[in-house]
């Protein structure tokens, strides 16, 4: 069910219920819960009632690790047609936070990702998405403080589900969690970017940039083709202009293509001055595409350079990689033994 409470609320009252049930029931489904019966604040004729009208697909567990490493978990969870996506719960000082999927698989192509490899095969719903992050915090046994959207799929190739989506874990009826503490992450598709900003939303945009320049990124990333750096760099002026939020750059350190002097110095004149941050992530290694992570010490070189240059930069805390919960590491299939 993806409806919003003022949805639920009009179709009760063409059913001849009063509204305040519609609030409820609301409630009720940011709990987590499978089935009407499970409501039992309302009557049991309403439950049955309720039981032949609608449906209440939930999301079922069919995998559950844990990092040894960092107590990281990742679920597969089985979707009401047999297909099925991963989510990560990271744990951290400040809070909780659910990394989740917004597709079935990812048409994007990216080198360096697990998650597109057999491409896409649909959108996930809005109830599918919010079943991630209220299912995921069940099966940790702890509250979820923030999101990310960074799990399998491009968030902004489903842009519809994802804003609705979006509202519908915002809302003080139910989840609750504000924007702020909410992260969206694009492979840069510049129209959505422009339309994203419209909406004036106080979450984090996050851009997987990966390389400053158009020959480079055009090797890691299919859709630098499409929108090139600067029709990028230019969106994301656009999207700070119109919302006043920083921009946070993806940039995944791949050893002997992205990582040297060169690429660090392109990257200062394209960001200094800006405000945007900077997070480096080290490559996480995929079995399927063969790219190495670059040394310790190139990714320390780069950093130095980054911040002589006057550009923000932090470098990713690496989570969950010995289960394969790190960033580039989902899969939309049967998850792989560690």
């Amino acid at each position: 069910m993806s409806l919003l409470p003022q949805e639920l609320k009009a179709q009760f009252q063409d059913m001849g219920l009063p509204g305040y049930r519609a609030g409820q029931v609301f409630r009720w489904l940011g709990r987590g819960v499978r089935s009407f019966e499970q409501m039992s604040d309302l009557p049991k004729p309403l439950r049955e009632q309720l039981a032949a009208a609608y449906d209440l697909p939930a999301l079922t567990l069919l995998r559950r690790q844990v990092s040894r490493q960092d107590g990281t978990e990742k679920y597969l969870w089985a979707l009401p047609d047999g297909e099925s996506v991963e989510t990560v719960f990271m744990r951290y000082k400040h809070g909780n936070t659910v990394c989740i999927s917004s597709q079935v698989g990812c048409r994007m192509g990216c080198a360096f990702c697990a998650s597109t490899i057999g491409g896409k095969v649909r959108d996930l719903a809005p109830s599918e998405m919010l079943g991630e992050v209220i299912f995921s915090g069940l099966a940790a046994g702890a509250p979820v403080g923030g999101i990310v959207l960074m799990g399998i799929g491009e968030p902004l190739d489903n842009y519809d589900n994802v804003m609705r989506f979006l509202r519908l874990v915002n809302d003080p009826a139910g989840a609750n969690i504000g924007m702020r503490h909410i992260s969206l992450s694009t492979c840069g598709l510049v129209e959505q970017i422009d339309k994203l900003a419209a909406e004036h939303l106080q979450l984090t945009l996050s851009v997987s940039l990966h390389a400053p320049d158009d020959e480079t990124r055009s090797k890691l990333m299919p859709v630098n083709a499409r929108y090139g750096v600067d029709e990028l760099y230019a969106a994301c002026e656009r999207y700070f202009a119109a919302t006043g939020r920083r921009v946070s750059f993806e940039y995944a350190m791949v050893r002997d293509v992205n990582d040297t002097p060169r690429h660090a110095q392109m990257l200062v004149r394209r960001l200094r001055g800006t405000g945007s941050h900077v997070n480096l992530i080290r490559l996480n290694y995929v079995s399927e595409r063969g790219l190495l992570p670059s040394p310790e010490q190139t990714v320390r070189d780069f950093v130095k350079r980054l911040e002589d240059g006057g550009v923000t930069v932090t470098v990713r805390r690496r989570l969950g990689s010995d289960i394969d919960a790190a960033c580039g590491q989902l899969r939309r299939g049967e998850m792989r033994r560690a």
